[in-house]
């Protein structure tokens, strides 16, 4: 019998990629919503409930009351909003993270899918926090920068489109406030006293990203140095398909010196990397904002909760 799933929000960025992701899979039912009914309230409780897996690709208040809209207790839900991340009763639905994280997915009825730019930082220090690196009060700061698409559909549009202005063709930092919404996550899932400082650029191109985490090692648990480090995120990530730490200086993957942010795009994949001294260590997490950070991420939390092969579609 084939696994019922319904898209609530398929005309969204994140939607649009979960539904093409599932074009060649015949192991999958989709519930389709007539356009005309795509927000009537009635239409759309009855595909949730009706559904083994809804995902919602949805703005944080109408994932929370299309939650409420569940009312058939098999129902699995997997919430690609801010909404539910930090929120009790929810998994978070990042498995490489540890055992205990892949097994609460697989058993789960309510999975949290990471913000992008959280899946970045939080591969990068959930590790460090664990094996005892990163004292709780760390000032940690993150620097990213991510593809357009990120920006969802009307920023998709301003920069495809004939009124692009001379601003949208540069980097562009934003969330200058310290209130991004994947900042709580970060600091929660990583078990921080404070939040990070977070600082994201969107650049003209479409997909794409790297999160960069700096390291004084001098303000660590104890003198690390870059193999250090390296060695940790290894053994951590040791047997992960979509979560690889690459070699440490990136001396084959980057010849050129360049960490570039699209390569990954169309892939579920993660690369971690480890550059720096030993004073100052810099850690680098690059992925796809639409895959590994977005759809790609809500696949395989799906696959593991249907107990097959995480990589399936993907």
């Amino acid at each position: 019998m084939k696994t019922k799933i319904f898209i609530d929000g398929k005309e969204g960025t994140t939607g649009l990629q979960i539904f093409e992701r599932f074009a060649k899979r015949d192991d999958l039912e989709i519930l389709l919503i007539d356009e005309d009914k795509r927000k009537d309230i009635n239409e759309r409780k009855r595909l949730i409930n009706e559904s083994d897996i809804t995902f919602l690709c949805l703005p944080d208040a109408a994932a929370i009351e299309a939650v409420a809209l569940a009312e058939n207790p098999d129902v699995r839900i997997i919430d690609a909003s801010t909404a539910h991340r930090t929120a009790a009763g929810w998994d978070y639905g990042f498995p490489e993270l540890s055992a205990k994280h892949r097994e609460s997915i697989a058993a789960s009825k309510r999975v949290a899918n990471p913000g992008c730019y959280a899946s970045g930082f939080i591969s990068l220090v959930y590790p460090l926090v664990q094996a005892g690196v990163l004292p709780e009060d760390y000032p940690l700061t993150a620097h990213a920068v991510s593809g357009y698409s990120g920006g969802g559909k009307k920023m998709i549009a301003a920069i495809e489109g004939a009124d692009k202005t001379r601003e949208m063709c540069s980097p562009r930092q934003y969330a200058l406030t310290q209130a991004h919404k994947h900042l709580p996550e970060m600091q929660a899932v990583c078990g921080l006293r404070y939040k990070p400082m977070f600082n994201p650029i969107v650049d003209d191109y479409y997909a794409g990203m790297v999160v960069s985490v700096p390291l004084v090692s001098r303000a660590l648990t104890k003198r690390y140095t870059p193999a250090d480090i390296h060695g940790i995120l290894s053994a951590h990530y040791e047997g992960q398909r979509f979560v690889k730490v690459m070699e440490l200086g990136g001396k084959e993957t980057l010849p050129d010196g360049f960490l570039a942010a699209n390569t990954l795009e169309g892939t579920n994949d993660m690369q971690l990397f480890v550059f720096g001294n030993d004073e100052q260590i810099l850690l680098c997490s690059r992925l796809d904002n639409l895959g590994k950070g977005a759809s790609g991420a809500a696949v395989q939390n799906m696959n593991i909760m249907l107990g097959i092969d995480e990589g399936t579609g993907l």
